[in-house]
């Protein structure tokens, strides 16, 4: 197992880089060490699972494209035990492929042919929000927010059901949630829910919101309530539909 770590003086976190191109690796490596973090790397999914295993990491940089288990199977695999934010590496033709990574439980994407600069702004902007995102947002200045029993935990950033089951939630979903709530009963655009929810693009064609909105559903949906919690106003967006409650 290939791993590079290095110390610098100030320690903005783990990260792990997974490309088999060793070049890529090198370039991201150094680029983030120079912007303080600590950087492991690895160039295949085994090596990827050996290294969270060994380490605390805090957001995992990787390739869709990888050697036997592909990256977006690495992905899915991940978010079966951990909500570590990702950030997957594509191809610019490779739409279909990003969808599937967003499906999966990733949080952001960059395109190859990429500016390190970029990556640099989606991994600060990934491990903002999974740290806890704005501290002045009224939701988060309040400990639990109820809907339909359904509680979320923003100290822990924890939802759990009306019976108790705790529900995981990718970065991406956990701010998209919050947006709802700290909105409902008010209509929502899609340009609305990627500035609320922090999304990285206000493309109008991405279609990272529609992919987030889609999984959020679904998680939502296993109470007698289902479809009836986020609707889609035709032509107009999304509206939060329970009472919400902070306390």
């Amino acid at each position: 197992m290939e791993t590079e770590i290095a110390f610098p003086p100030n320690d903005h976190g783990n990260i792990l880089v997974v490309d088999d191109d060793s070049e890529i690796r090198l370039l991201v490596t150094k680029f983030l060490q120079r912007h303080g973090y600590h950087v492991h790397s690895a160039g295949e999914a085994d090596a990827l699972q050996e290294t969270l295993k060994r380490f605390t990491i805090d957001a995992i940089i990787l390739d869709v494209m990888l050697p036997g288990t592909s990256g977006i199977e690495a992905c899915r695999r991940i978010r079966q035990s951990s909500s570590v934010p990702i950030i997957l590496l594509t191809a610019r033709s490779e739409e279909d492929i990003r969808i599937s990574g967003l499906e999966g439980g990733a949080d952001d994407y960059v395109t190859k042919p990429f500016s390190p600069r970029e990556l640099l702004a989606r991994l600060r902007s990934v491990l903002r929000r999974s740290r806890g995102g704005e501290p002045n947002s009224p939701a988060r200045d309040q400990n639990h927010i109820l809907f339909d029993e359904w509680v979320l935990d923003t100290l822990r950033r924890e939802l759990n059901t009306p019976e108790g089951v705790l529900i995981d939630l990718s970065t991406g979903e956990y701010n998209l949630l919050v947006a709802f709530l700290e909105h409902a009963n008010r209509v929502l655009s899609r340009e609305m829910l990627m500035e609320l929810a922090k999304t990285r693009t206000s493309d109008p064609f991405d279609r990272t919101i529609d992919v987030q909105i889609s999984r959020l559903r679904r998680k939502l949906e296993n109470t007698e309530n289902a479809g009836q919690i986020i609707k889609t106003v035709r032509g107009a967006g999304y509206v939060f539909v329970p009472k919400v409650t902070f306390g």
